[in-house]
This record gives structure tokens, sequence and C-alpha cells, in this order.
């Protein structure tokens, strides 16, 4: 009993002071609450302070700028308001100018008109005292004022027309003396102006050796190394005792041109035989055709000339390797290029055309085209193909004067021609004659069906013929030789005699891979 109301204390004691434990809290939490919610206030109230502050700050600011804008804007409309009136101001003294002009005008349009009635009313009083007068003199002179006037018109046409007769004839005179003085100036000036050179006849060729040995390895075994070699180029090898040296004759510069170029590059490698000879031939061959492109192209650059077609300057550099009467073609054809460009000029001509037709005026014989031609037709033919202009195209189809003459330039070039050709020293006629004939003799032979090559070797002694061993026998090779021995014999003109060699070789060629 005791122990259970010890418990019963107990509990009540200890419920006892947890109440009076949450009644002291209680009032302590509800003072701290109230100290924290004045606190809070205090600071609100700083801040909502410091907020209207910093409102009025910004407020004062756009105020501030507001009223700068204002001003700025106000200025500007009074700016523009003084310019608005000044230019009305302006308006006002050009509209008052203006109405002064117009008026100054209808004064003066009034004073016009005002002239031009008394003008009219003294042109009529002009017309009646001419009448009056005219009547006058026909009493007096007894005939009509229409006759008088024609009477008068007959004696002044006759007068006139003897003046005119007198000046004529003395003015024709004075131009033909004029004419001839001045075509002998220029024609003078043009030849003193023009560096010439003369016509040196050259078939020969001389290829400088070192050695015999080095001889001896171009003859080769039985002379098969010069066989080749002539067989390949067409130019006949001299090998005599003159001491190191070697000669290649031939009336064709450039065939003289490979045989020397391929000799060179032969002794220069060392390697003779005669596959190898065919091979540098070829090669050299194109070198060459390369190099004749380059010559044409230079030529045009040095004479000034552009815009030209690839073939005419390949056939411009293919005259470097051709000559007329002993002339050199590409010199001669410069030569005319020059004088033809001078006399262009003392005539008051365009001297480029004059001097582009100088240039391709003989461009027809270096052709191998339609042999049959006279050259300046064909090479008129050449240059109308590749687009030259008309008036080039008939200087060079004229120059001969073997069609009309349709351009100011073709007597140009035929005169710079004539000039070219004709001074001392230019043209010898042997050579030509001599070159002429060889040909006629190697076309005659590559005539004949199952002919690769003719050559006219020893200066037109002898023709060497080759042919393809699959188109003729060797019977063939016998009959053919007869057969180009007597048409030679019947259609030429010949010194001596002339040997026929035809050449007919079967070879075998076989690749190993």
């Amino acid at each position: 009993m005791d122990l259970l109301s010890l418990l019963i204390g107990v509990v009540i004691g200890a419920a006892v002071a947890i109440g009076v434990f949450l009644i002291v809290r209680r009032i302590v939490l509800k003072g701290r609450r109230d100290e924290i919610i004045e606190k809070a206030e205090l600071e609100g109230e700083n801040i909502k302070k410091e907020k209207i502050l910093q409102a009025k700050e910004k407020y004062l600011q756009l105020k501030s700028d507001h009223e700068k804008w204002v001003n700025e804007k106000n200025s500007a409309i009074k700016d523009a308001e003084n310019r608005i009136r000044q230019k009305e101001n302006t308006l006002g003294q050009q509209n008052n100018e203006l109405q002064k002009k117009l008026r100054d005008a209808e004064n003066a349009k009034n004073s016009l008109a005002q002239q031009r009635e008394n003008l009219a009313k003294k042109a009529e009083e002009y017309e009646k005292l001419k009448d009056d007068v005219n009547k006058q003199i026909e009493n007096i002179a007894g005939m009509t004022a229409a006759e008088a006037k024609a009477l008068l018109v007959e004696n002044m046409k006759a007068e006139a027309r003897t003046e005119a007769q007198a000046y004529i004839n003395d003015t024709m005179d004075e131009a033909r003396l004029n004419a001839t003085k001045e075509a002998k100036r220029i024609v003078i000036n043009t030849i003193q102006r023009t560096a010439t050179e003369t016509a040196i006849e050259n078939a020969v060729t001389t290829f400088p050796i070192d050695n015999d040995e080095i001889k001896g390895r171009i003859i080769g075994r039985e002379g098969r190394n010069i066989r080749a070699l002539e067989a390949a180029t067409g130019v006949e090898i001299v090998v005599d005792d003159t001491p190191d040296a070697i000669l290649l004759s031939a009336f064709d510069p450039v065939r003289r041109e490979v045989a020397r170029l391929s000799l060179h590059q032969l002794v220069t490698d060392g390697r003779i035989h005669p596959a190898r000879i065919e091979e540098v031939v070829t090669k050299v061959q194109k070198q060459l055709e390369d190099e004749i492109l380059e010559t044409g192209k230079r030529t045009c650059i040095d004479l000034g000339i552009h815009g030209m077609n690839i073939e005419l300057v390949r056939l411009i550099g293919r005259m470097k390797y051709r000559s007329s009467y002993g002339q050199n073609l590409l010199q001669h054809s410069r030569e005319v290029a020059n004088i033809c460009a001078i006399m262009a000029s003392e005539l008051g001509l365009n001297p480029k055309v004059a001097k582009r037709a100088g240039l391709l005026h003989d461009i027809g014989k270096v052709s191998e085209d339609e042999p049959e031609l006279p050259h300046a037709i064909l090479g008129m033919k050449l240059a109308e193909q590749y687009k030259e202009r008309p008036e080039i195209c008939n200087a060079i189809g004229a120059h001969h004067e073997e069609m009309e003459m349709t351009s100011i330039i073709s007597p140009i070039v035929m005169v710079g021609d004539a000039i070219s050709g004709a001074r001392p020293g230019a043209r010898r006629e042997v050579i030509e004659s001599y070159i002429k004939r060889l040909k006629g003799m190697e076309d005659l032979a590559a005539s004949y069906p199952g002919v690769t090559k003719s050559y006219a070797i020893q200066a037109g002694r002898e023709l060497r013929v080759i042919v393809g061993a699959e188109e003729v026998s060797d019977q063939q090779a016998a009959t053919l030789s007869s057969d180009i021995a007597l048409k030679i014999q019947n259609e030429m003109t010949y010194p001596g005699q002339v040997k026929i060699t035809v050449i007919r070789e079967t070879r075998s060629v076989a690749y190993a891979k």
C-alpha cells in the first residue's frame, strides 16, 4: 500500500514537474517570439526606407534624363524651323526673280513681235521698190528680167567652165610630179631603213669530228652505219681524206640539219648502229619540228604580230629551212614585212596589217599541199583557211599579179617583195633552178606505187628510191628502176647521167617478254 502510494506520488510529482516545465517553456518561447517579431519589424522598416530612397533617386535620374531629351528635341525642332524659314526666304527671292524674268521675257516677246511687224512692212516696201526698178530696167534694156538672168547665167557658166578646166589641168600636172617624187622618196627611205643580207649558195654542211676512230665508227662494218644514216635522212655523207671533218651534202636544209643533229647525238652517246640510228633520227626530226614552231613564235614576237593561228606560225618557222633563189625565205619574209610596215606608215595606212601581209606573202612556198598551184594562190588559200583578214589574203594572192588587187595593202606587198628580191646580192638563180630540178626528180620517183621515200643525192647524179618490201618484190624493184630512169630521161633536163638505185629491205622484228 505504501509502495503504491509512493508510486502514485512519484507519478503525480513528475506530472506536476512536467506541467510546470511546459508552462515555463511556453512563457519563455513567447517572450523570444515577440522579440524576433519586433526585430523583424524594425529591419523591414529600415529596408522599406532604403527602397523608398532608391526609388526617389531613380525617379530623379529618369526625370533629369527626360528633361535633357526634351531639351534636345526642342533644340532640333527650333533648328529645323530656322532652316525652313531660310528656305522659305530663299524660295521667295527665287520666285520674285523668276517673276521678274517672266515679265522681261514677255516684254522682249512683245518687242520682237513689233520688230517682226516692222520688218514685214519694210520687206513689202522693198519688194514694191524692186518691182518698180525691174520694170524701169526692162523698159530701158528692152528684155524681161528672166531673159537677162538666163543670159547672165550662161555667160557665168562658160567663164567658170574655162577657169575650172585650166585649174584641173594645172592640178593634175602638179599631182603627177609630186606623186612621182613622193613615191621615189618613200621607196628610197624604205630601202635605206631596212637591213639587208646577201644570198649564199650552200648545199653542204661540215660536221667536225675529233679523230679518225670516230669516223670509222660512223662508217660502221662494211659501211652499214653510213648506209643506214643516208637512208634515214636522205643526205649524202661524204667521208674523204679531209682531216677531222665529214661533209653532209643535200639540197634540202632540213635534211642536212636532221643529219647534223643526229650525228652529234650519236657521236656524243657513242652507240652507233642501224637500229640506234633510226631511233635517233626519228627523235631529232620531232625535236626539229618543235624548234620550227619555236622559231615561228619568236619571229611573230620580234615583229609584234599577235593572234596568228598556230599552223601559220609553224609554216613561218619552216621558212627558216627554205630558200628562194638562194635567199633565205624567213629572212626575205621578215625583210618584206618591215618594208611593207615602213611604206604603210609613210602612206598613212595601218602598218600592222601591212607587216602581217608581208610576213605571210610567201607562205605557200613551204606548204606541202597542192604543189601544182602557184605559191601566191596557195598562200592565199592557207590564209583564208586560218581566218586571216580579207585584205591580207588578197595581198598574199595578188603579190605576183596572178589575181586582181582589191586592197590598198596588195600593191605595197608586191612592191616590198620586189624591193627585197631585186636588190643586188639578194638572189641567185642557179641554186633555185638546181633545187627545183632535184625536187622534181624526187617527186617523179615518189609518184610510183610502193615507193616510201626518194632522195636525190650527189648533186642530182644519183636518185635513191626506197620501196616497201611488202608492196614491191625484187623483180618489180628491178623493173621500177628502169621505169624511173626512162621517165627521167624523157621528161627532165639534166647534165651528165643519173643513177637510179632502188632499195628494198626486208626486216623482221620480234620482242622477248
